[in-house]
């Protein structure tokens, strides 16, 4: 017998953006299939008037407190009033900085926001999104060669969504849609600095996704053929043998999440493998 889905409070209070926050307690969340958290995220919280008004706002909503802070100060506050209120509450960097003291040997400074500083990783990053934005669908210009990825693969196989994923991490990546028929740019079978990776994923998957999606404003496309399984096929076939071809590795998408073929592409950059992969 299925389980009734329940509802809990989930307070995550940061001293900066909230995102390393938001993840961690969302990939926690995501471990119970039968309850679902109600988040209320606080950023930029750094003085104690402001931790005060937060944790007014928990006392009215009891719930889990997961929380980023890196001044001593307000941590002990956080701690002290959870208890208080019968709420548990959890320092997500305090474990990691413990062990960071204890290898390093040497206490963390405590700086907060400290990721977010405007480095040169930082603009590398910006560099890279701009990049990938002005080389989305197929636009490849003459400096190409600037990429570090190139992704195929046929429509629907995720390939905008890991570039700019991929940028966000300071790779400069473009895409190109992958059309049977259609020759694909001289200049991307003549690139030779980036990594150009074949993304692929079943059938059934890609035709599910085309179903969802809205033609309305695409009257070119033929609905019925772009959703066809049998036709799907054929193009998955096409962008196989193109990939094989020419050694570019391939990567099947669909039981991956963007994270997770991100992580694959990184790992083919970090090996500076351009053939033979393929999962």
């Amino acid at each position: 017998m299925t389980k009734p889905l329940s509802y809990f409070h989930l307070h995550l209070i940061s001293d900066a953006t909230g995102e390393t926050l938001l993840a961690a307690g969302r990939a926690a969340s995501a471990q119970y299939v039968n309850a679902r958290a109600i988040e209320h995220i606080y950023p930029l919280i750094r003085t104690e008037k402001q931790l005060r008004k937060v944790l007014e706002q928990i006392d009215t909503e009891p719930g889990i407190v997961l929380y980023t802070v890196v001044d001593p100060k307000l941590a002990a506050i956080i701690d002290q009033s959870c208890a208080e209120m019968g709420v548990p509450s959890v320092s997500v960097l305090e474990p990691v900085l413990n062990t960071f003291q204890s290898y390093l040997g040497a206490p963390a400074h405590r700086r907060a926001s400290a990721q977010h500083v405007l480095n040169a990783d930082y603009f590398r990053r910006i560099d890279a999104l701009n990049f990938t934005m002005e080389h989305d669908d197929g636009v490849l210009p003459a400096d190409i060669e600037e990429a570090d990825v190139i992704l195929v693969g046929i429509s629907r196989t995720s390939k905008t969504p890991t570039s700019i994923y991929l940028a966000n991490r300071g790779i400069k990546t473009a895409n190109v849609p992958l059309v049977p028929g259609i020759p694909v740019p001289d200049v991307l079978l003549t690139a030779k600095r980036p990594l150009i990776v074949g993304l692929i994923a079943t059938a059934e998957r890609i035709s599910q996704i085309r179903q969802n999606r809205a033609l309305g404003n695409m009257p070119s496309i033929n609905s019925s053929l772009y959703t066809d399984r049998a036709s799907i096929a054929e193009e998955l076939t096409y962008a196989r043998n193109l990939c094989n071809r020419n050694g570019w590795p391939i990567i099947d998408v669909t039981r991956r999440s963007i994270e997770e073929t991100a992580a694959a592409i990184l790992a083919l950059l970090r090996n500076g493998k351009q053939e033979g992969f393929s999962s």
